[in-house]
């Protein structure tokens, strides 16, 4: 019997810390219809035998097809597969449309994309109060090194592994908390973003340009023929601001034109600026060099979320601009 006193709610978002993966399963209908659905309820069971587990609700219209189902496959997503997810959860629609299957050992849909799959046998039901309990025989399974998209407190996460040792930049110790030291974030994102600059002066001292140069040629090369005041609304979050002496610097040396008041890169500017962007994609990859997908993803997204905060009004580079 229940407990009239047990809050299910809380219940729920109880369990919600305990972070999980994201999967799809998918089966085929004796009739061949192909049935899937998104699933956090994922677990590994056995290495010998090697078997898995997942569960489905018992409210769910897909429950006789999976307990008519000789096979399904277990499909882990990967960080980039948050789109698919949601179809899966969906209702009323083909979930399977336009998706590029890979031939597996049963006729169950064997998706492709995803950071690891596992096609099984199915071995096992069990009744597991509100829902049923599928224990399957993996008979095949294969994995890549895409991040996995993981599930958190209700919403999608990223994983992040997390190092045996922290990474000091020094070995000072009982720093004062009013202090400036190595672990404030203004320090840590400022230190990187000058020491990725720093890297990229080499191709700009061989074009004798300056830091605002490369500003500037880097907005003009997303959005080409602005004004000299468009121009320094994109770029015045440096603290900042080009001027036309600077630019005329960019007229003389052949990689700007000016019709209009508006500024064009020439065919020469074009050039340099996709020879600078070649290098700060060739710094970038320096710079990761080592981390995991999951760890770029989860750097680019908290990067991100600081931008978003902390974003004075500053117009939509990549917008079309009048």
């Amino acid at each position: 019997m229940s407990n009239p006193n047990f809050d299910t709610k809380a219940f729920r978002n109880a369990l919600g810390t305990f972070t999980t993966g994201v999967t799809i399963i998918t089966t085929k209908a004796a009739d061949g219809t192909e049935v899937g659905l998104t699933a956090n309820s994922f677990n590994s069971v056995s290495l010998d035998p090697p078997l898995v587990l997942w569960s489905l609700a018992k409210s769910a219209m897909s429950v006789p097809v999976f307990n008519a189902a000789d096979h399904w496959n277990v499909h882990v997503l990967s960080s980039d597969q948050q789109e698919l997810s949601g179809r899966f959860a969906s209702r009323g629609e083909d979930k399977f449309s336009g998706l590029l299957q890979d031939e597996g050992v049963s006729s169950a849909p064997l998706l492709q994309g995803c950071a690891a799959r596992f096609q099984c046998r199915n071995a096992f039901i069990h009744d597991g109060g509100d829902h049923i309990i599928f224990i399957g025989e993996v008979l095949d399974f294969d994995r890549n090194d895409q991040a996995p998209l993981a599930f958190h407190s209700g919403q999608y996460a990223l994983t992040v592994p997390q190092p045996w040792e922290e990474v000091n930049l020094s070995q000072a110790e009982d720093t004062l908390a009013c202090s400036y030291n190595e672990d404030l974030l203004g320090y840590l994102l400022g230190r990187s973003h000058f020491q990725m600059l720093n890297k990229m002066r080499s191709v700009l001292t061989e074009h004798l340009l300056q830091d605002i140069h490369f500003f500037a040629l880097s907005v003009l090369s997303i959005s080409d023929g602005l004004e000299l005041a468009q121009l320094n609304t994109h770029i015045e979050y440096t603290g900042r601001c080009v001027s036309d002496a600077q630019l005329q610097h960019m007229v003389n040396s052949n990689l700007l034109k000016k019709t209009e008041q508006r500024y064009f890169l020439t065919e020469q500017g074009r050039q340099v600026s996709f020879q600078q962007i070649a290098q700060a994609k060739a710094i970038e990859n320096e710079l990761v060099d080592g981390l995991s997908q999951g760890e770029i993803n989860a750097l680019k997204l908290l990067l991100k979320q600081i931008i978003k905060r902390t974003d004075p009004g500053l117009p939509d580079l990549w917008s079309k601009v009048s």
